[in-house]
């Protein structure tokens, strides 16, 4: 079932099984696939990163352990088919982040729309360059009020001073340099931080165990923060 782009119109949707919704962004169609637990009162959105899309085995795990602990979650591409395919051979979209964060903040309008979501408190997961997105993004919202970063570039978002979430970076101990980068965007940060190096992960938390550890901190920090 699509779940259509009038937020006005009826919705019939099953709040236990993934949904595909359709949110128009200019000239685009952006897609997503919606997940609303029985009774949540939350709701985060997914912001993907470098040549990565919605159907990342990784996200789509946090995700999961995010709808167990009651939270809905929305996982969209914020580029079209055609745009990555055009991405995979020049990788200049993905560090688009201006394109990224309209794409972004349209899908956000859309949540604070639609009938089945617009009551939900919204958190934003964001990784690689999907994190400096979601940071640029909640940094010229009211209306976001977590952030979570796996492996994020948080230095690609000029904006971090303005900030107003509570922000969650998870780096992994084997990712030298994007740990440097994390910890510098850290001093700029003027909201609630933390960062949280997980041992023996490297970039994409491929390790045994590392993803779990991701998915946990980042479950923690939804349920602390979107009450």
């Amino acid at each position: 079932m699509v779940l259509g782009s009038n937020p006005s119109g009826p919705i019939f949707i099953n709040m236990e099984k993934e949904q595909l919704i359709k949110i128009p962004s200019g000239k685009i169609i952006l897609e997503g696939n919606l997940t609303i637990p029985k009774n949540a009162r939350a709701i985060v959105l997914f912001a993907h990163g470098s040549g990565s899309s919605r159907f990342s085995p990784r996200n789509r795990y946090v995700a999961e352990v995010l709808q167990k602990a009651g939270i809905a979650t929305l996982l969209i591409d914020l580029l079209t088919h055609e745009e990555e395919q055009e991405d995979m051979i020049t990788s200049h979209l993905r560090f688009d982040i201006n394109l990224l964060v309209e794409r972004l903040i349209y899908a956000t309008e859309w949540l604070k729309k639609n009938s089945a979501t617009k009551n939900l408190k919204i958190g934003y997961f964001g990784a690689s360059t999907g994190a400096a997105a979601a940071l640029v993004a909640a940094a010229k919202r009211n209306d976001v009020y977590a952030i979570v970063s796996r492996g994020g570039r948080p230095d690609l978002a000029e904006s971090l001073p303005n900030v107003k979430s509570p922000t969650l970076l998870i780096v992994g101990e084997k990712d030298d340099v994007v740990i440097d980068l994390n910890k510098e965007a850290i001093k700029k940060l003027h909201v609630e931080n933390k960062l949280e190096i997980v041992k023996g992960a490297s970039h994409l938390f491929e390790e045994p165990g590392t993803l779990e550890k991701v998915a946990k901190l980042a479950a923690e920090w939804f349920k602390k923060y979107l009450k």
